[in-house]
Order: C-alpha cells, then structure tokens, then sequence
C-alpha cells in the first residue's frame, strides 16, 4: 500500500486481486479510498481492483494552496500510466465520476468501459424553470452544510452532508466511527472544491464521440438536479447505458453493496 510521487503530488494507492482486468474506483467527496471497503474483496475474486486517495485526502499529499480541478484528471492518468495500465474498467462517484468524464474526454484509450454515478455537472444543464428550481433546491441543502463548515463545527457539516445530501436520514448514526472521522477529516478539501466553479463546468461536445461502453447511474433518492445531470448525459452519450438504484441516495455502493457488485460484474464482464 505505497504513498508514491504522481504528477508531483504524493498519491497513497492500493491493489486488491491477482487475476482480470484492472478495475480502477475513483471516490467522492468527503471519504477516501476506504468508502469501497464493502465492495473491494468481492470485486477483487474477478478483476485486479485499484483504490487511491485523491490529492487532499486521508494519506494522500494536501496541496498547500487552492488547486486546480484538472490536477484530480491528470492525478488519475499518470497513475495509470505510472502502474502500467493498459486500459481498465473506470468507475467513479460523484466529484470522482466528474474526474472520470474528464479523463474519458483527454485519454479515451485509457478505458475499457466507465461507470459514473451522480456528476454533480451542473454547468452542463439547460437552465429551465425545473432545473432553476431543482438547482435551488440543491444549494440550500449545501448552504445548510457550509453554516456549519463556517463555524468550524466539522462533525456537524459531515452529518448535514450525509444526511441532506449524500446518503439519507439517520444513516450518519449507522457510519462505522471511523468512516464518520473520515468524512470529519476531509471536510476542508469537500469545501474547497464546492467553491470551485471550474468543478461543475464540462464541455459535453468532446464527450459525445466517446465509444467505450458507458454506464450512468443514479439513486433514486439523489436530489433531483443529479438526476437531469444524468438525463443530459445519456442524451450525449448514445450508446450509454442506465441504471437508478431504488431506495438509494448518492453512495449505492455503501448502502446497496450487492446490488453494486453485481452491476459492475455484469456490466464489465457480462
């Protein structure tokens, strides 16, 4: 489990499974590379399963100043190329299913298929009165996080996020202690990117020509501007796939793990 120098940053990455294809996950905010413990050591029986912590988080290096979005895209393809990696299945949630679109648009050869789960893209959406009000929506909920960001009260933004936005009601409580000390400890790094305003624009025109095999997916419980997100996509995408997970917020992975799994499996083997 080596902490390594990649695209000048120091990346903490892991590889579980010896036989397969390469399947690389790409997290989201707040978590780190732990956010796929329920789904590694099964994934890991068919494929060679690759984890990292994306620069800011947990063990990876935390850039000293504000950093640009790009780096998180090119973190991951010169860890790919530093690893050997031909091409793999790429799987990413939220702000990591953003840095993995980006990716699909500068390396395409990179990929054997790719899997995106709630790209929080909002500049790539057509601002209707429904998106206005769904986008409203959604940043009263962020709102409601950053109060509590502001007056440095970490605990209580992460369980706001969990609660509001990521996961659901109650299902802070339900978090191992230390999955709650994680999303703890990567509060910072979660706000510096929400403040971003590069981190939701994509430029879906070199997106369109991407010919891997796509799969969209989405909680049926995610706030609705996630959805037209994905609605945009599969319109850009036209040999993309999709799929909605019933009765879960933005993390199936955490809170359908079978159900994610088997996705996977089926999806990138057949």
């Amino acid at each position: 489990m080596p902490v390594e120098n990649i695209n000048d940053i120091k990346l903490f990455w892991n590889i579980k499974g010896e036989k397969g294809e390469t399947l690389i996950l790409v997290h989201g905010s707040w978590g780190d590379h732990h956010n796929w413990d329920g789904i590694v050591a099964e994934l890991s029986k068919s494929f060679r399963v690759l984890t990292y912590d994306r620069r800011g988080y947990s063990q990876s290096e935390k850039p000293e100043i504000r950093d640009s979005f790009k780096n998180d895209v090119w973190d991951l393809i010169k860890l790919i190329e530093h690893l050997h990696i031909s091409s793999a299945h790429i799987v990413g949630n939220l702000f990591g299913a953003s840095i993995v679109l980006k990716t699909a648009q500068l390396r395409p050869d990179l990929f054997k298929t790719m899997i995106v789960n709630d790209p929080p893209l909002f500049g790539l959406l057509n601002k209707d009165n429904e998106t206005k009000t769904a986008l409203l929506e959604y940043d009263q909920r962020v709102k409601s996080v950053i109060e509590y960001f502001n007056r440095k009260d970490y605990e209580s933004a992460a369980k706001e996020y969990i609660e509001t936005i990521g996961i659901g009601v109650g299902e802070w409580d339900k978090l191992p202690d230390h999955k709650r000390r994680i999303f703890i400890q990567n509060a910072s790094t979660w706000y510096t990117q929400i403040t971003n305003p590069e981190s939701i624009e994509f430029d879906i025109q070199q997106i369109v020509n991407f010919r891997k095999p796509t799969l969209l997916t989405s909680g049926s419980l995610s706030p609705l501007i996630f959805h037209k997100v994905i609605d945009q996509l599969a319109k850009s995408i036209l040999h993309s796939k999709r799929i909605t997970f019933q009765g879960a917020g933005h993390a199936p992975h955490l809170t359908h793990p079978d159900e994610f799994i088997e996705m996977i499996r089926n999806f990138c083997i057949g």
